[in-house]
């Protein structure tokens, strides 16, 4: 063996075992604390629109305020953590969240909330995620799938126990005393981003060989008549600046790959109301006469149904027969979400709600396991980090607009059918969407593909959205750390 071979093996010990698991146990935490967070905020949705005489749109902008900015944060925290690292924006984050929420504590006006709770609690929460999960990425090679996994029941926790500890303490406590409490409690995201302690052999990615638009152009513009320096430095700003936007902001994979396109436009289509039922589905129970203890527990039963279904779903997903055909998976479970909208609408009765909320919980199982999966089908793997970027912030905007744009019908017919007859419709239509474009891409790229001669053009015939080299099909994608946000 050589003496290359063993050093890498020695680099590489901290990985797939020992403290590796004390980091998978940390990010477990962290999903918890962060996504799962924003599952407790429709407890406190009527108290708050007693304490600042709100409106269902008005107070509707501060968890939907929140989780955008847990959506859209992502290319910052991509930046941060390559400047600083993991810990450092984990902690960071923990340090924000915390912030925000002690803050929130002390408020006056619902707008106060939209600055303390919405942005920098959702900014911080969105560091600790995003770092945490590519912490996993560092500590973790042959079992990464596994520990993603893994990772992702922090979430389906969270969603099952804030609710519970949110409706008892704002029972003992009031509102303020609780939001005071949730700062101390986000504030273990420091202790989880300490965990994450720097290992020496991190992954690199492989440097782009002279930095294309930077260097090349600059030598070029220094071999010809010298421009003033704050002419030249003014074009290397704006060089730099596009491939900052390309990296992290990939509009060229979306202008030239007609399978990503459909599908962003899908999902940011889907947001608008797929996040509806969570904001509203406790203020319904209540307005309808249930208890708002039981209306709490409807949101607990989402997430502890997730805890079983999500990883049966991927199991199901990762079968050889759903290769390639993810899309059409994951369109029928947008399409089950939007169906199942329709229990909730017979009746208000406790009974029929858990019915419900099992129902959708199966459901949106089946679009949390698939989201980021059927991105990596339709992304070549070096480009996945910036098509998540652009994936992301786009799917932030209707995350944001939707629950408030609800909230003003709701307002004007005081009636919280509309809510799910809205969410039904964007979930149906944007299943239908994706399902049936994907279906004529298919079809249009087997027509070329049987209509190609030998002595033809290939340029006349090539389908240059996905690899068609066989050999590149036949060898593992590299190791790739992706962001699963539902």
């Amino acid at each position: 063996m050589s003496q290359g071979g063993a050093a890498g093996r020695k680099a590489a010990k901290p990985q797939d075992q020992g403290w590796a698991w004390m980091v998978l146990l940390a990010a477990v935490v962290l999903q918890g604390l962060t996504l799962g967070f924003s599952s407790c905020i429709g407890v406190f949705f009527t108290d708050l629109q007693r304490e600042f005489q709100a409106s269902n749109s008005e107070t509707s902008w501060f968890p939907s305020i929140m989780v955008a900015v847990l959506h859209a944060g992502g290319p910052l925290c991509s930046i941060l953590v390559k400047k600083f690292g993991c810990r450092f924006a984990v902690m960071l984050g923990g340090l924000l969240s915390g912030l925000g929420m002690v803050s929130s504590s002390f408020c006056k006006s619902i707008t106060q909330l939209y600055l303390t709770a919405g942005l920098i609690t959702g900014l911080g929460s969105c560091f600790s995620f995003q770092a945490g999960v590519t912490a996993l990425g560092y500590y973790f090679v042959r079992w990464q799938t596994l520990a993603n996994a893994m990772a992702s029941t922090g979430i389906s926790l969270g969603f099952t126990l804030w609710p519970l500890l949110s409706q008892y303490l704002l029972d003992e406590m009031g509102w303020r005393n609780t939001f005071l409490i949730f700062g101390g409690i986000l504030l273990n995201c420091c202790v989880c981003g300490a965990i994450m302690r720097p290992i020496e052999s991190h992954p690199q990615a492989p440097k782009p060989g002279g930095e294309p638009g930077s260097r090349a152009e600059e030598a070029q513009l220094l071999n010809g008549a010298s421009p003033p320096h704050s002419l030249l430095q003014q074009h290397t700003t704006r060089t730099r600046c596009f491939q900052a936007l390309q990296k992290y902001l990939a509009f060229d994979i979306f202008c030239q790959n007609k399978e990503y396109q459909v599908y962003t436009i899908g999902v940011t289509w889907m947001m608008m109301g797929f996040a509806l039922p969570h904001v509203y589905l406790v203020p319904y129970a209540i307005h309808s006469g249930v208890e708002e203890h039981r209306a709490a527990l409807l949101i607990s039963v989402l997430g502890f149904i997730n805890i079983f279904i999500r990883p049966l779903t991927g199991l199901l997903s990762g079968h050889r027969v759903f290769r390639g055909r993810r899309i059409y998976l994951f369109s029928l479970a947008v399409l089950l979400c939007g169906l199942s909208n329709f229990i909730c609408i017979i009746s208000a009765e406790f009974g029929i709600l858990i019915l419900y909320c099992v129902t959708l919980s199966i459901a949106t199982s089946g679009v949390g396991a698939l989201v980021f999966q059927v991105l990596m089908d339709v992304v070549e793997m070096d480009r996945f980090s910036s098509a998540l970027g652009l994936f992301t912030v786009m799917e932030s905007i209707t995350i944001l607009i939707g629950p408030p744009l609800i909230g003003v019908l709701v307002d004007i017919t005081n009636d919280f059918h509309y809510v799910f007859y809205t969410s039904s419709f964007f979930l149906i239509s944007a299943a239908f969407f994706m399902g049936l474009s994907f279906c004529a891409l298919e079809k249009k790229n087997k027509l070329r593909e049987a209509s190609k001669v030998p002595l033809d053009n290939p340029s006349r015939c090539q389908y240059s959205e996905r690899p068609t080299d066989p050999q590149a099909d036949s060898q593992p994608p590299p190791a790739v750390v992706y962001i699963t946000s539902i």
